[in-house]
């Protein structure tokens, strides 16, 4: 036979509020800021050589934050096959093993750019100047590694504790 039609309204995503409030909930939303303001900044000016990789790293990782932050929020992540059984691992993992490394990484190749570029911030030079730019994508990359370190912490912290979810 056929299933019956479901009635009424098809049943609606509920955020998760407490996790929106929780620390690791707010650390996710400073680093999906910050780290967008880091490879919005690299990709908006010419960029070259090791910068490719810094602009691969913080995207990947941007994205992947996005995806945890997303599933967290809907409280979805059951639906993620072998992980979503170990979230609060995954987040761990995610955050010490993954995220700090490549933005570490992302952070000292721009500030190595910017220190090759700092002759061109000298007043009377007139030719177009990155050192900003640089200087500007290592600020906000060391910002987003810090809060990385923060969040991945706060998962340790709780699994050193014996609890299990992310809240």
């Amino acid at each position: 036979g056929v299933p019956p039609a479901p009635r009424g309204p098809a049943p609606r995503a509920r955020l998760h509020r407490a996790y929106l409030r929780s620390p690791l909930g707010l650390l996710r939303l400073g680093q999906l800021v910050m780290g967008a303001a880091f490879w919005v900044t690299v990709a908006a000016h010419k960029y070259e050589g090791a910068a490719h990789f810094a602009l691969f790293a913080a995207v990947l990782v941007w994205l992947l934050t996005l995806a945890l932050f997303g599933l967290s929020l809907l409280g979805r992540w059951a639906l993620v096959p072998w992980l979503g059984s170990r979230w609060l691992l995954t987040n761990l993992l995610h955050d010490l093993a993954l995220a700090v490394g490549l933005y570490a990484a992302a952070t000292g190749i721009m500030g190595y750019k910017a220190g090759r570029k700092s002759y061109c911030n000298l007043p009377g030079y007139s030719q177009h100047c990155l050192y900003g730019a640089y200087l500007s994508a290592s600020v906000c990359g060391a910002i987003t590694a810090c809060l990385y370190l923060f969040s991945g912490l706060y998962c340790l912290s709780r699994r050193c504790r014996d609890q299990r979810d992310i809240i």
